[in-house]
């Protein structure tokens, strides 16, 4: 079993900036994909991006060139740095973990992005 537990939601201002971070314990594979996806009320959960170990990134087309996404591999982390944020960025944001060896994935509690004036 992996656990993954997110932080670094809030209330932001249109254009303002956010940094996410998720720490991951457990299990922990050696071979591994660590992303974020987001919920918004009344939708599904969507990508947003998702990073492999050795730095591979993809991007969802609403946010590339505005967010980052990097994970720290001795750590177990993962981080989302948001910038130029935007109302339609709100959302619930989960960390995501997929074991690639034993084909499971986890996934983190959520964490509240609110972007409004």
């Amino acid at each position: 079993q992996v656990q993954l537990v997110g932080s670094g939601g809030g209330l932001v201002q249109p254009g303002g900036s956010l940094r996410l971070s998720c720490t991951a314990s457990g299990s922990i594979s050696r071979i591994n994909t660590m992303g974020w996806y987001r919920q918004a009320p009344g939708n599904q959960r969507d990508l947003v991006a998702t990073i492999t170990p050795g730095g591979t990134t993809n991007y969802a087309d609403s946010v590339k060139g505005r967010f980052t996404i990097s994970r720290d591999n001795g750590k177990n982390m993962v981080y989302l740095q948001m910038y130029s944020l935007k109302p339609e960025d709100t959302g619930v944001y989960y960390c995501n973990y997929v074991d690639e060896v034993n084909n499971r994935n986890y996934w983190g509690q959520g964490t509240q992005v609110t972007v409004s004036s």
